[in-house]
């Protein structure tokens, strides 16, 4: 090996260095200060500080390097390393483990693992004649050379040693505390450490974080005051680490049981601002979701109470309109759905039979051990009344339960009503009364022979718990149910409630929280909870009057055979307490944004016509509009259910004002289909809608198959008019502003349709899409449009019969 003198110049004026901490370890403390290393013979040394500004290195876990072992005397140290005689280096593959320096190939220099608590000095050499890039590391009787191929390479190791080694030692030493004072210090120290080191990687600031957490794991018994010394001690590292899970439980405690302490505000602000910010799965890591719950509860126990939490969420979104950080919602919501979970933990996990989140931390129990699932007892309030109420009785298990006798305390008379079926049976009189609903209590009984419990409470061989929602639709008279929770899980379930609300109240986070909404991921026992459901209330309404249709449309539910709001908000269902106003607003809203109109129509003729008839019977004028167009647009066919629907309309005034109007249309349009009328019509330039309109109501158009309304001023209002023309064929549209409202209603209406020109028109892909039901159409001009390449495509493949097609000065040209 050639030892290349002119490599001194590089490390300072021939100086070598080492990196020491300013405080000591507690198995230091006691050597003071007198243990210091003399140099020896040409050798110096200086001290090299660790800043943060510095050069950066990532901590070495393995690598190759040169190694010289030389066993002396100390006092003769200089001149064995400047012997001429001790120039044999062997290559190894160290690794560096968590206690020792371990060579892959366990021969020669490196035959005996080096233990780190064996390491007496660690240093970085340079001298005349010597070894370039070499790191000294004195061990009892001798020395261990490890030579790099450069500079940075040296340094690296260095770095990575000596962290390696110092953990070691605040590994060992905090593993065994006697004084908490000193300890205080030595975790101050250790903190230090990690901060001001030039490593740069993950375990620098977690290996301390965890050192500290298994501390405090084994001493739970330390005072409140230790506890808190001990969290202000580690913030700085929290500030841009997640803290691991045994320190998550720990902090969690801590917020359960000093909520009001300073450390929350001060310290855990922070640290959970960062998790909200920066993590990306609670799944991978579900104690940092439940130390962020506890928190929040935490804040709630505070004198402002939920001004806090305000406060809180508000400098989550920040001050702006437009939130900077995109995980902050959906953590949010996951925080709150998880602690809503919590509030029914135990009434789930019984009634699944499965383990709860304490025994999933303790080992889950066998299924053998485990407890019997609670049946469901439902019982009514006592009434105000001095007779007592009748004895307590099972509701039948079945999936459609017949409804139940009315109790001794109902009138004797009932207000009849409307079965929620697509063949109702509605009633000729007077609109029936509404029934006040009475609240249900529900009991968990624990009862060990099921045999027993499906003889009380179901149909023979039925062996299925009831389900609280067919509950709830029993009779319409029954609409809320609740169950009783402990005031703390109430107090759980009110906070998160109210967090749901404030975050609707963000217009930027609306769409992404209607959208993480819409598969109702909420216990159905919460949704039982008339409460939880009044305070979620305010949040459907605001999705509700939200004018984005990405927004309303996650009203509806998530796929087909999947109740969404939309349904659990309608009359009967087990969220509506406001007799059906929700849900009439629901309506007017999707049915004005909803291009799909008649499909729409069609899904509540099947769904929902039942509630749809009760509100119209009670004069709601949006529920009277709905049964028009669904005689106007024969979405009903059974001719008993068409007349049940005339009959409810001509029961209100507004109902039968519309009915006439509906009337007088129908009558119109047969008579413009008997009479006929020309086939081809073109209307002059300028004309507006109000001219087609006035047009075509002053004649009969019913064989018109040709229309054109080239260079006129029409809009896609005029599609209302275009829609009862039966037979037209050809339609011309050419540099008009129809746009893409009026092209999804020509699509549901105009199925004989076989051309339409469509250039220069500001019609969009979002209209264009519709034509694709339009299976009649074989010439499409979409020339100067926004025509996307993608929606194109799309067409072509959905119009067997287009043949001639015109696409220039489009992207799909």
């Amino acid at each position: 090996m050639d030892f290349n003198s002119g490599g001194a110049n590089e490390l300072h004026n021939n100086q070598f260095y080492q990196c020491e901490e300013n405080k000591p370890l507690l198995g230091e403390m006691s050597e003071g200060n007198n243990n210091t290393k003399l140099s020896a013979g040409p050798c110096k040394r200086s001290l090299h500080h660790c800043s943060s500004g510095g050069m950066r290195y990532k901590l070495l876990h393995e690598g190759d390097i040169q190694v010289c072992v030389v066993k002396h005397p100390r006092t003769f140290l200089s001149k064995i390393l400047t012997s001429k005689f001790l120039r044999r280096w062997e290559p190894h593959h160290l690794t560096l483990t968590d206690s020792s320096l371990t060579s892959a190939t366990p021969t020669g220099y490196m035959e005996a693992s080096l233990s780190y608590s064996s390491i007496e000095d660690l240093q970085l050499l340079s001298w005349d004649n010597a070894p370039k890039y070499c790191v000294q590391l004195s061990f009892p009787g001798g020395t261990v050379l490890l030579q790099a191929a450069n500079s940075y390479l040296r340094d690296q190791w260095f770095h990575s040693l000596q962290w390696k080694k110092k953990i070691y030692k605040y590994r060992k030493v905090l593993n065994n505390p006697s004084r908490w004072d000193v300890v205080l210090k030595e975790i101050k120290a250790l903190v230090d450490m990690a901060l001001t080191s030039p490593l740069q990687d993950e375990s620098i600031h977690q290996a301390p974080l965890h050192i500290i957490s298994t501390l405090l794991a084994e001493n739970a018994n330390l005072s409140t005051q230790d506890h808190e010394n001990i969290i202000v001690a580690i913030a700085p590292l929290l500030e841009n680490n997640h803290p691991p899970p045994d320190l998550c439980e720990f902090f969690c405690k801590h917020c359960r049981e000093r909520p009001r302490s300073m450390v929350v505000i001060e310290v855990f602000t922070p640290v959970v601002q960062r998790i909200l910010k920066h993590n990306m799965d609670f799944g991978k890591c579900p104690r940092l979701r439940l130390f962020t719950q506890e928190y929040i509860l935490a804040l709630n126990e505070l004198n402002a109470g939920m001004e806090v939490v305000k406060k809180f969420v508000h400098s989550m979104h920040g001050p702006t309109g437009q939130c900077p950080h995109p995980r902050v919602l959906p953590n949010l919501v996951a925080v709150c759905l998880a602690a809503i979970y919590s509030c029914y933990e135990e009434f789930i996990n019984s009634r699944d039979n499965s383990p709860s989140l304490k025994e999933i931390r303790n080992g889950c129990q066998q299924q053998n051990e485990r407890k019997p699932p609670m049946p469901l007892r439902l019982l009514r309030p006592e009434p105000p009344t001095p007779p007592p109420p009748p004895p307590a009785t099972l509701l039948p298990l079945s999936a459609n339960p017949s409804p139940p006798q009315p109790p001794p305390s109902a009138p004797s008379n009932p207000a009849p009503s409307i079965p929620f079926s697509p063949t109702p049976t509605l009633p000729l009189s007077p609109p029936p009364s509404v029934v006040n609903s009475s609240e249900i209590l529900v009991e968990l009984e624990r009862n060990n022979n099921s045999a027993n419990t499906r003889r009380k409470g179901g149909p023979s061989g039925g062996d299925s718990e009831p389900n609280l929602i067919d509950c709830l639709l029993v009779s319409p008279a029954v609409n809320i149910l609740s169950i009783q929770l402990p005031a703390q899980a109430d107090r759980v379930l009110g906070c998160f409630a109210l967090i749901l609300k404030m975050l609707s109240d963000y217009d930027d986070w609306r769409p992404a929280l209607a959208s993480l909404l819409q598969p109702i991921p909420f216990p159905k026992e919460a949704l039982a909870h008339a409460k939880f459901t009044k305070e979620l209330k305010y949040v459907i309404q605001r999705f509700a009057e939200d004018p984005r249709q990405e927004v309303h449309s996650c009203l509806l539910s998530v796929r087909s055979g999947k109740d969404g709001w939309f349904q659990l908000y309608s009359p009967g269902g087990v969220a509506c307490d406001d007799d059906g106003e929700l849900f009439a607003s629901m309506v007017h809203i999707l049915m004005g944004s909803c291009y799909k109109t008649k499909k729409f129509l069609l899904s509540l003729a099947e769904n929902k016509l039942g509630p749809c008839m009760l509100l119209a019977l009670r004069g709601n004028q949006t529920m009277v509009e709905i049964l028009c167009l669904m005689l106007e647009y024969n979405i009903i066919e059974n001719k008993d259910t068409q007349l049940q629907i005339i009959s409810t309309l001509e029961s209100t005034q507004v109902g039968l004002r519309m009915y006439e109007q509906l009337c007088d249309r129908q009558r119109e349009l047969k008579e413009l289909q008997r009479k006929g009328g020309p086939t081809r019509l073109t209307l002059p330039s300028k004309s507006t809608d109000a001219d087609l309109a006035r047009l075509l109501s002053s004649g009969s158009f019913g064989n018109l198959e040709n229309l054109s309304l080239a260079f006129t001023n029409v809009t896609s209002a005029c599609a209302e008019q275009l829609i009862k023309l039966p037979s037209l064929k050809q339609l011309n549209l050419w540099s008009t502003q129809f746009g893409d409202a009026g092209l999804r209603l020509l699509s549901e209406h105009l199925a004989c349709l076989q051309v339409l020109n469509l250039c220069e028109t500001p019609v969009t892909d979002a209209g264009l899409l519709a034509l694709s039901s339009m299976k009649s159409l074989c010439s499409l001009n979409m020339n100067s449009t926004k025509l996307t390449a993608d929606t194109y495509e799309d067409l072509k493949a959905k119009l067997p019969n287009l043949k001639d097609v015109d696409v220039r000065y489009t992207e799909a040209w």
